[in-house]
């Protein structure tokens, strides 16, 4: 195939960029793909282009050798665009080109023609299936850009241009590289995590469309504590006034940990809990990668892309409201996926996850994203179509 042949003159020890300038979650689930990319080529040179935060994942992932910094760029929301540090950024990739830029950021609607200036020997990538022509506009090899998928888990989606690639699978897990001095950095901020089992709740999301009800998480909290877990509350310093309302409505003591730890602390501390309770963000995509067990309260996302793989260790609980998937920061309709998800769907699924020799729920397999579960108003039933 072109492709294939346009790939054969890499060699062993090509220089290869992935552009993926997203947030924690997203990145996360990008890293199936960086294992196929090492596997098809052990002797690489692999730099991630990411946002700031991503360094600090970058230089811990064995698949990654550098990592520049992406300045944002027009049209893209997950950073103010650095318009100043655009030339620059573009003369660093074009004074050493790579051998290969493979843009895993999504559809390309809006980054391929960046991905065509950044002057690489080879493109790869994603292209919207209606505007393959405006691939080749821009210069980009049309043989190395496969269709974007509008369908199924995000990992899959990143793993079908490794696919069309030719480029052999090295897995599905997620990982998040922790070492044995992180988790001695969380016994100094919290000696507790080795004193008695505890549970976080995580009550922050990036957009509020995406927050459930800190009343209700603060109902889940008192239901964890008075059966024996210290009830640990984590979030970024920007959402002290979640974590405050959170505890503020618990009857039972908790114990905040909120804007103290960095992704390492707190990857150490979901590690050693029994339980994560928390809404559809970041931080369900490090227990899946951990193994530890989550109850995930999905506000307005696409379970199917978004959702844990291992259906039987991560319980998620949403509404098919006909308005969702939701590209809303602020839900303008009342906001019915979260105020019809109640407490008594979700403490069901909690008491189903802590204690697993009680009876489970009346439950049955989303038929389009397998193991979901849907809560209605009075028990937990399969959804009849999908999110």
């Amino acid at each position: 195939m072109a492709r294939q042949m346009q790939l054969n003159d890499l060699g062993d020890s090509p220089r290869i960029a992935v552009f993926r300038a997203l947030v924690l979650g997203d990145m996360l689930c990008a890293v199936p793909a960086l294992r196929a990319l090492r596997k098809a080529w052990p002797g690489a040179e692999l730099t991630l282009i990411g946002l700031p935060w991503a360094a600090a994942l970058a230089e811990r992932l064995p698949q990654v050798d550098r990592f520049i910094e992406f300045p944002g760029y027009p049209g893209l929301p997950e950073r103010v665009p650095q318009l100043a540090a655009l030339p620059g950024f573009l003369k660093e990739l074009q004074q050493r080109p790579f051998d290969l830029l493979v843009q895993l950021h999504g559809s390309g609607r809006i980054v391929n023609p960046l991905m065509a200036a950044c002057g690489a020997r080879h493109t790869a990538g994603f292209v919207e299936a209606h505007s393959a022509e405006t691939t080749e506009s821009f210069s980009a090899e049309p043989a190395l850009h496969a269709p974007w998928p509008t369908r199924g888990h995000e990992i899959e989606r990143l793993l079908t241009l490794t696919d069309y690639l030719g480029l052999p699978r090295d897995g599905m897990q997620l990982e998040v590289p922790l070492r044995d001095d992180d988790r001695q950095s969380l016994m100094q901020l919290w000696p507790g995590v080795k004193t008695r089992p505890y549970v976080c709740i995580h009550p922050g999301a990036q957009l509020p469309s995406r927050r459930w009800a800190p009343e209700r998480f603060a109902a889940i909290g008192d239901l964890l504590a008075a059966r024996g877990y210290t009830v640990v509350i984590t979030g970024t310093a920007g959402e002290h006034p979640l974590a405050d309302a959170v505890s503020r409505a618990m009857r039972q003591p908790s114990t905040s940990l909120v804007g103290q730890t960095n992704l390492w602390t707190l990857g150490a501390l979901i590690e050693g809990a029994r339980l994560l309770v928390c809404n559809d963000t970041g931080v369900s995509h490090i227990s899946a990668a951990l193994g530890t067990p989550s109850v995930v309260v999905s506000l307005g996302a696409d379970v199917a892309r978004w959702a844990p793989l291992d259906h039987t260790l991560h319980r998620v609980l949403w509404r098919n409201v006909s308005c969702r998937p939701c590209s809303h920061a602020v839900c303008p309709y009342g906001h019915p996926c979260a105020t019809e998800l109640g407490v008594d769907e979700v403490a069901s699924a909690v008491l189903d996850a802590i204690e697993p020799r009680r009876p489970a729920p009346q439950a049955l397999a989303e038929p389009h994203v397998p193991g979901m579960w849907l809560a209605n108003s009075n028990t937990v039933t399969p959804s009849t179509a999908a999110p």
